[in-house]
């Protein structure tokens, strides 16, 4: 199944919302839904629109707090299940070709 966003619209995929440790080994509790939770988050992109010529598929961007859609989930040929989300163009702070590595899902 292809999904198309409209005009230069984003999705993205790979969200993190729990515990994380830096790089360095720091560890940051999972905040979501408290105060301490609102910082800007990374997602991979998953599709742009035909419009879209600044962000490609595959790159990871960062944006502000809060400036992305409830996600829903596309079950794909596969059987695995994606959670996808909608992004605020606007709100779009930083744009990186490969995974953030200074900040990664604690184990």
């Amino acid at each position: 199944m292809k999904i198309t966003p409209l005009k230069d619209k984003i999705l993205i995929v790979d969200m993190e919302f729990g515990m994380e440790k830096t790089k360095s080994g720091i560890i940051l509790q999972s905040d979501d839904g408290k105060t301490t939770g609102i910082h800007p988050r990374w997602g991979r992109v998953f599709a742009v629109g035909p419009e879209q010529k600044d962000i490609a598929v595959n790159q990871w961007i960062c944006m502000e707090h809060g400036r992305w859609t409830r996600s829903w989930k596309l079950k794909q040929e596969d059987g695995t299940e994606l959670e996808i989300r909608g992004v605020d163009n606007k709100a779009i702070m930083l744009v990186s070709d490969e995974k953030p590595e200074d900040v990664m899902r604690a184990e």
